[in-house]
């Protein structure tokens, strides 16, 4: 692959001279005597790094970084000037530029900078493909599986989507319920509607209602002017109700009558809002048996499981395991900058032995643990969690559980680049306690 550097720069004999640098460390140099010749040549050719002189003769280079960025953000920048000021390069710095550098008095320096500027760039461009891949990706294409009982659950949710029908998904935490709605909507006459997405277990009982319906100005303290609520931002598209069953007998109500008729009531308010919005609704609870014992309302039980679709337990999904895995080790090789590696087959073994109770969610989560902890392209068992684990497979020098948490601290540390609240993130433990750890075995900087 061409490693593409753009010189900007006016001075031909000195763009000249740094480009034939450039290109005895292996780079493609190409250059141009203006901004406006420069950016031409962003838009049309694979550029990575600019090295930008900062007096052009029809922009300043350091405004220059602005648009460089507008059009490819992936590229990094370098400022030249043969004159620097500390207040342009802060300005450089903070239109994005990489670093700014004085001509001549920094000569040495240009060579590793490049270098570090082409990685940093590299490793961005990769991310901005991956993204846009997903983006591209519509409706039931970001479902992977084929397995007999995900096909079933995609061939229903295909012919329930053309449809304007309730529609409830059933199915155990991480199977890929919020996935599966929203592609639900791609395949809908919605599609170019607004998809909103609401997690009922994330909010309180009053708060959930604001949340869900908006509310008046003045209808509660701190209520200083009309709030729309979700059902309103989904107008003409479709709403996602995520762990249903958590919805008090209330606002269930509330919600039965808006799938009756399309009208509710904002708190606070005395007239009815109608709004024209599909539901898709989500549990991991047995609503039937839920409303037999009177925690759900029977009637809205019923309205809501006239079209059902049982996501099955990744347990369930034989030979889809290895396909997700697959998916999600592309995906974090890409966002980490690691070459795709190669598999032990026992490895892929391990996983299909496992039991999965927390299904996709979990199986993802272990895939971004792995890739953190590779350190050559090769995932072998020994570096899956340690309940993977069986005969033979341990590689620890030591095996008593401090020294295992010590050593596993500190490598997501370094992964997260010493980021607290990342690393915490990854760990899934508090950043209290993370800093506790942290001191409790002197891991400090």
């Amino acid at each position: 692959m061409k490693l593409n550097i753009l010189i900007i720069d006016d001075e031909v004999k000195l763009s000249a001279l740094l480009a034939r640098i450039l290109e005895m460390e292996g780079y493609h140099v190409l250059q141009a005597a203006s901004a406006k010749a420069g950016l031409k040549l962003i838009e049309h050719e694979d550029i990575r790094v600019v090295l930008s002189d900062v007096k052009l003769p029809d922009a300043n280079g350091v405004e220059l970084v602005k648009k460089i960025k507008q059009v490819k953000p992936y590229i990094e920048v370098i400022n030249l000037t043969a004159f620097g000021t500390i207040s342009d390069g802060v300005m450089a710095i903070k239109n994005g530029a990489f670093d700014y550098l004085t001509k001549g008095d920094d000569n040495e320096k240009i060579i590793p900078l490049v270098s570090k500027a082409m990685d940093k760039a590299n490793l961005q461009y990769r991310v901005t493909e991956l993204e846009q891949q997903i983006e591209t990706q519509r409706g039931f294409q970001v479902v992977l599986g084929k397995s007999p009982a995900i096909i079933e659950a995609i061939e229903l949710s295909k012919k329930v989507s053309k449809t304007d029908a309730t529609v409830l998904l059933l199915g155990e935490t991480g199977t890929g319920k919020e996935v599966f709605a929203e592609a639900i909507h791609q395949e809908s006459l919605r599609k170019n509607k607004p998809f909103v997405a609401v997690n009922c277990s994330a909010f309180s009982r009053e708060l959930l209602e604001s949340e869900l319906f908006g509310y008046k100005a003045g209808a509660f303290t701190g209520a200083v002017k009309d709030k729309k609520g979700l059902f309103e931002e989904a107008n003409s598209g479709t709403i996602f109700l995520d762990e249903l069953g958590e919805m008090s007998l209330d606002l269930q109500a509330k919600l039965l009558r808006v799938l009756e008729n399309g009208t509710f009531m904002k708190v606070g308010e005395t007239k009815m809002t109608k709004v024209d919005v599909r539901l898709i609704a989500a549990t991991n609870r047995d609503l039937q048996k839920e409303a037999e014992e009177n925690h759900f309302r029977l009637d809205l039980y019923y309205r809501l499981s006239g079209f059902s679709i049982v996501l099955p337990p990744l347990r369930e999904r034989t030979g889809d395991i290895e396909i997700l895995a697959r998916h999600f080790i592309k995906i974090y090789t890409g966002k980490v900058n690691k070459k795709l590696p190669d598999i032990d087959e026992n490895f892929f073994k391990l996983l299909n032995q496992h039991k999965w109770n927390g299904n996709i969610r979990e199986l993802k989560n272990v895939i971004e643990r792995v890739i953190i902890l590779m350190d050559e392209p090769l995932l072998t068992p020994k570096l899956l969690p340690y309940e993977f684990q069986s005969g033979g497979y341990y590689d620890l020098v030591a095996l008593d559980l401090d020294s295992v948490e010590k050593h596993h601290i500190r490598r997501i540390l370094k992964y997260a680049k010493g980021n607290k609240s990342e690393a915490a993130r990854i760990l899934g433990i508090g950043l209290a306690t993370l800093y506790r750890k942290i001191e409790e075995y002197h891991l400090l900087n």
